[in-house]
């Protein structure tokens, strides 16, 4: 899918109790990783409930352009065929990520740290991102940096050394994309890479490498234990394994707040995944009184799971702790929203990441949320917005600066508000949840375009 395509308006009206059950798309971290490791297992590694959004089906294109042999059995099954660390071929085009960030980040660590050149490029959105951050430990761990856009943006080539150097690296954000690429780059390192992080982040990588048979320890790190420090023993032989992808809780976030903020809705997610590192926004919306149930715990591709039950609430505003930030980056959006319906002030604290994502998405918000009556502001990194209790007008167009999770929020937005809410394009929600449409709509959404 092209993001250079005429633009795709969409409109979502109040209306009925949204009721039903339904399984969120597959997570869209696992998926990545599934390919990726994939590629650099040796056998089979079999994916069920891949996501099928663009994002992860570019990574996917990449894995084989590099040599993996890639067979789609049916709807999110998938088989990978790897070819071993240090088995990847130099690809016969770019790399093209589209607006996949996670995609292309971790697949620089893969190239940065295997004999291989290859290039990278994406759409004008994905060019705007920052990935000096990404290139300046690879680079510590031999990488060449053959050329670049202004800045360390895509198109960039990047060629790997014949063996990586294992270095000890502390990450200079919270972001478990430096950490996965410094990771995945460490695995053709003869001894062992470290990474250190201050603030704990989304740990799939860790998880997985474990299942394909990564030699990986993990202690906490630093003052009150919140920081992380993880060491990987390099040049393992990693074998293809099977990997069942959970429901990805950042997708399923759109329908349970809708669920929350819909006067008379009762909606089950099933199968959410509930690793405590993602889980930042199921904790601050039960703090501010969100009726949600777990139920059926249960494991699934070495992450726990559970069905979540979820009803109509009345919230109330609360203060999020910036250390939060790292297991709710992408939930920022969508817990704005929410605490435009609650009674009270809602501060949150900490979110400079926010302002590198697909968007500078804390100005995007905030955009969005004056443009639909609600007040709000910005105090550096922190986001304040003051509710009532009382649903919003909205009748607003949000610009959604392709990004698919600014799309998403106020469709949702627009499901409660007085009036209509309209984003100004919705092309690009595909990259993470294709089925977004189709699966509000048959919640009761009433969303047209």
């Amino acid at each position: 899918m092209s993001h250079d395509s005429e633009p795709q308006p969409l409109t979502a009206s109040p209306g009925t109790p949204l009721r039903g059950s339904l399984r969120p798309p597959g997570d869209k971290s696992i998926s990545h990783r599934a390919m990726i490791l994939g590629l650099l297992a040796i056998g089979e590694t079999r994916v069920e409930g891949l996501l099928e959004g663009d994002d992860v089906l570019r990574t996917a294109a990449a894995a084989k352009a590099l040599g993996a042999g890639m067979e789609r059995l049916g709807e999110g099954r998938w088989v990978v065929r790897g070819v071993g660390i240090g088995g990847l071929s130099d690809p016969a085009e770019t790399l093209d990520f589209a607006n996949a960030g996670t995609g292309s980040r971790l697949m620089m660590g893969v190239v940065g740290g295997q004999p291989v050149t290859a290039t990278f490029d994406g759409d004008a959105s994905l060019r705007k991102r920052p990935m000096r951050r990404i290139l300046d430990p690879l680079m510590r761990m031999g990488t060449q940096v053959l050329s670049e856009a202004e800045g360390g943006r895509v198109p960039l080539t990047l060629r790997g050394p014949r063996e990586t150097i294992p270095i000890t690296y502390e990450t200079p954000a919270a972001s478990a994309q430096i950490k996965s690429a410094v990771l995945l780059a460490g695995l053709n390192a003869p001894g062992i890479t470290t990474v250190i992080e201050r603030e704990a982040t989304r740990d799939h990588t860790e998880r997985m490498l474990r299942l394909f048979g990564a030699e990986i320890s993990v202690t906490r790190h630093g003052e009150g234990g919140h920081g992380r420090s993880i060491a990987l023993t390099g040049q393992p032989t990693l074998r293809g394994t099977d990997v069942i992808v959970p429901a990805d809780p950042s997708s399923a976030a759109f329908p349970l707040v809708a669920a929350l903020i819909v006067p008379g809705s009762e909606v089950t997610l099933e199968g959410v995944m509930m690793n405590p590192l993602r889980t930042g926004l199921i904790t601050t919306l039960i703090e501010m009184g969100a009726e949600i149930e777990r139920l059926r715990e249960r494991e699934e591709g070495g992450e726990t799971v559970a069905d979540l039950r979820v009803r109509a609430s009345r919230l109330k505003g609360v203060d999020v702790p910036p250390e939060r930030a790292p297991a709710m980056i992408d939930e920022y959006p969508i817990l704005a929203v929410a605490a435009a319906f609650a009674e009270g002030t809602t501060r949150m604290n900490g979110l400079h990441e926010l302002r590198v994502k697909e968007s500078d998405r804390l100005a995007a918000v905030a955009d969005g949320l004056a443009a639909n009556g609600v007040a709000h502001l910005i105090e550096g990194d922190d986001l304040i917005v003051h509710g009532d209790g009382q649903a919003p007008h909205g009748a607003g167009t949000v610009a959604t600066h392709l990004d698919h999770r600014i799309a998403m929020s106020f469709l949702v937005m627009g499901l409660a508000t007085r009036a209509p809410v309209t984003v100004d394009d919705g092309a690009m929600i595909a990259t993470s949840f294709p089925s977004f449409l189709p699966t509000m709509r048959a919640l009761g959404g009433a969303i047209q375009g």
